[in-house]
């Protein structure tokens, strides 16, 4: 592989088309507060459910286009999600609610009735809770988990519609935590508790030693081991530990960690797949924000500051190379095009957490998602390649994640003043 990118991150900053970033890329407080409103408000209108990166299996007439083999599954996916121009209503796919979309608007919700205590924010996050519920997935032994609400074929794995996995468990398990922390009520702590058989029980062992496991995405037969997995169950176990006081929790915690943390590489970054051959993702954007965020947490709620260092140069790398100057999210640590709304996300929440060493960096990551990919109806668009910008919206991709990020940097600046 290349040498990763290096690019300076005090260069003046500039957009995707040369065009130098307004007034230092601050954004406001007030600004947040007024694009959240208009976000909610749309998503709240669509009934927080939207169309996916890769639901194109969703709909009967893609299944007689393409046909039902591995390959026409895989072509059909690629090329909806790749297409220029949004053609799931053409191909009559339904919208349908995606659980950790709805989980990250809870969290977005929680952190801006954290800000300003309004109500309506709080009746929201209590509403998508319900949904959760509903669509929660009954496992054997009285575990829950959740799953995509449609079919979705990988390299690695085939998951039918509603199979349940690590990664949207994960997430709906954080937004559960988050409540549980902001309001104190013990069944959002149990809600939690029935999906830990699911994690440690259901999911396969694709390594087991002393001092390190690493968990299937979900519970079929598969092989591959997708890194951002074990350490955001770590990050499960350890905040629930903490906060119901069941620490033997802790242990399959750490294990899940050392085992993700021992995979960076000696400059700092983490493959998608250990090996790395297993997948074409090499350093991509998101899903290293994913394992720094889990890192961080399983590090606070466990105590255990041991790789503290080792976080902290993962950040470097992050900031250093998968992001221009402007802000703009590159896609991958070689590649730039396309940026992705999710990368913009996943930056801000990632850098707001530290705005001593990476707030400017935060503020950039917002301009450029306000400024480039924003449409005052209420919702971001996708994507932007190197000749045109993929205006349509996924409202977990787009709309959820930038909730997510926007309220989680308004705490941010909060904190700062405070």
């Amino acid at each position: 592989m290349a040498e990763p990118l290096t690019p300076s991150l005090t260069q003046p900053a500039t957009g995707a088309d040369g065009r130098e970033a307004s007034a230092a890329g601050v954004v406001s407080p007030a600004e947040i507060s007024a694009v959240l409103d208009r976000v909610l408000e749309y998503s709240e209108q669509q009934d927080w459910r939207g169309y996916d990166k890769h639901d194109a299996l969703n709909g009967t007439l893609v299944r007689a286009l393409f046909g039902w083999s591995r390959w026409s599954r895989l072509l059909a996916i690629q090329a909806v999600m790749r297409s220029p121009i949004n053609l799931r209503p053409l191909l009559r796919q339904p919208k349908v609610d995606n659980p950790k979309g709805l989980a990250l608007f809870v969290l977005g919700l929680l952190d801006r009735y954290a800000l300003d205590g309004a109500p309506r924010d709080l009746q929201r996050a209590r509403t998508l809770i319900a949904r959760l519920d509903a669509v929660a997935v009954p496992m054997e032994g009285g575990a829950y988990a959740w799953g995509y609400q449609y079919p979705w074929q990988d390299l690695g794995f085939y998951a039918p519609s509603g199979m349940p996995n690590a990664v949207v468990t994960a997430f709906v398990c954080e937004a559960l935590l988050a409540a549980h922390r902001s309001l104190g009520e013990a069944d959002l702590l149990a809600r939690v508790a029935a999906s830990i058989p699911f994690f440690l029980g259901s999911l396969r062992h694709l390594k087991d030693e002393a001092d390190e496991l690493c968990l299937s995405y979900m519970p079929v037969d598969m092989r591959m081991r997708v890194l951002d997995v074990s350490i955001l169950i770590a990050a499960v176990l350890a905040e629930f530990a903490d906060q119901s006081g069941e620490t033997q929790w802790l242990t399959p915690a750490r294990r899940l960690a050392r085992y993700v943390v021992y995979r960076q590489t000696a400059y700092h970054a983490w493959f998608y797949t250990d090996p790395p051959s297993d997948s074409p993702i090499r350093h991509d954007n998101y899903h290293t924000g994913f394992i720094l965020d889990a890192l961080w947490r399983y590090m606070q709620a466990s105590g255990d500051m041991g790789w503290e260092e080792r976080y902290w140069r993962g950040m470097d790398f992050y900031a250093e190379n998968l992001f221009e100057p402007s802000g703009a999210p590159r896609w991958m640590s070689d590649q730039a095009y396309p940026y992705d709304i999710h990368g913009a996300a996943q930056g801000i929440l990632s850098f707001a957490r530290h705005p001593a060493r990476y707030g400017a960096l935060a503020q950039r990551c917002a301009r450029w998602a306000l400024d480039e990919m924003y449409d005052p109806e209420g919702r971001f668009y996708y994507q932007r390649t190197r000749w045109y910008t993929k205006r349509f919206t996924f409202l977990r991709w787009c709309n959820a994640w930038m909730v997510r990020a926007l309220a989680a940097l308004a705490r941010s600046q909060q904190h700062e003043t405070h």
